[in-house]
């Protein structure tokens, strides 16, 4: 049996060959995404050694998503007759290589090259995701295959900032951002031993990433999928102020729901495989709908703990595994074209990220957490509406 992507019949590696290659990736995404957060927990100490105020520090993160945003538009026209094994390969070597350079940068100005350099493998890995994994497991495991990823990333944005934090207490900052190094040495021999060949074998050029919006259903799909994230990271990014401030948790107890947040979304990692391959409509438009009512409900019960808590381990259930719903529907939708479309949703992704903190810190500050927990409500209401457009047949849905 073969599967048909980017207009060639590409028969898929052996099973073992091809779930090997499978965890090899979701290990790259864990070592990809500590790399991407480890800066929130190390701000201070780089600060101080670099001589840097922790603002002029703070932008090691905003330039990796700036980065981001540029590769994931352009990788797929600039890799046209790249083997995307050799491509995959050449990201996870830049990853080793940014790490190298982060961990012994002399100024502000290598620091930023290699946070760029992290910025570019987040990028154009999370582009090529989609179509990689299509062509690894047959289609019927391809929910299952995105959940894995997914839940390299659920793992790792949970305890990369702990971590970093943990690790720089001990050997310094320049120590934690090393540490990823040897996973990615590892990371890349494992790839280079399990990775097939993965020629483009396309007669015709694929579509610019901006010409995947002409289609009514992909426009409707990244227009929600922007709503959904602009929404999570409205009310996300200052749950902490929150907590401290309206359920007055300390520390300790912050941690703890930090951390039931993250084996909640793990479990939800695991969960929404078998779902989506079946109800994955329901998915799309049910999980906005949920974090909706978790948002308005904190606004109402956040000065209660057992209430907090109860709402924060369904928010991190169904938050950290949507996307594994929506990297579906991309395989489904645009199984021709899921690099185009992968490189468009990555950027809308970070965008997302990037407008709804924005504009849940300018309303957190200027109006409390009521106003930001209420756009954020608002917002995922309108991912709700935009998925069901996005999850009709394509014929039913006038341009």
């Amino acid at each position: 049996m073969s599967i048909s992507l980017a207009g060639a019949s590409v028969a898929p590696a052996p099973r073992s060959a091809s779930w090997s290659a499978v965890f090899a990736l979701t290990l790259c995404v864990s070592t990809l995404i500590a790399s991407e957060f480890m800066p929130v927990s190390l701000l201070t100490p780089i600060a101080s050694d670099l001589h840097l105020s922790e603002g002029r520090a703070g932008q090691a993160i905003a330039v990796s998503g700036l980065f981001a945003v540029l590769t994931s538009l352009f990788i797929t026209s600039l890799a046209r007759s790249v083997d995307r094994r050799r491509l995959l390969l050449g990201l996870t070597g830049v990853m080793l290589a940014s790490g190298l350079v982060t961990a012994f940068a002399p100024s502000y100005a290598v620091l930023m090259v290699g946070r760029a350099l992290i910025g570019v493998v987040i990028g154009g890995f999370w582009s090529l995701s989609a179509a990689t994994v299509m062509r690894l497991v047959p289609q019927d495991e391809v929910p299952r295959a995105l959940g894995l990823l997914n839940g390299g990333n659920a793992l790792a944005t949970t305890i990369a900032a702990p971590l970093g934090s943990f690790l720089g207490q001990y050997i310094g900052w320049r120590g934690a951002f090393f540490a990823v190094v040897p996973l990615a040495a590892i990371t890349l021999v494992w790839q280079a031993s399990t990775l097939p060949p993965m020629p483009t074998e396309r007669a015709a050029p694929p579509p610019s990433t901006f010409a995947i919006l002409r289609r009514p259903k992909a426009r409707w799909g990244i227009l929600a999928v922007t709503l959904f994230f602009m929404g999570q990271f409205a009310l996300f990014t200052y749950l902490r102020p929150f907590l401290e401030t309206v359920t007055r948790v300390g520390v300790s107890t912050l941690s703890l729901l930090l951390l039931g947040m993250g084996v909640a979304g793990l479990l939800g990692t695991y969960l929404i495989g078998f779902l989506v391959g079946r109800r994955l409509s329901a998915v799309l438009i049910s999980a906005p709908v949920a974090m909706a009512v978790i948002a308005v409900l904190l606004i109402v019960f956040g000065p209660s703990l057992a209430a907090t808590a109860v709402l924060l381990v369904g928010w991190g259930l169904i938050g950290t595994a949507a996307p594994v719903a929506w990297w579906t529907w991309l395989s489904r939708t645009l199984p021709r074209d899921a690099e185009a479309g992968g490189g468009l949703m990555v950027a809308a992704i970070q965008l997302a990220i990037t407008v709804g903190a924005s504009l849940g810190g300018l309303l957190f500050d200027r109006s409390g957490y009521r106003s930001s927990f209420g756009v954020s409500a608002l917002l995922l209401g309108g991912a709700a509406l935009l998925a069901i457009r996005a999850s009709k047949p394509e014929g039913s849905i006038n341009p």
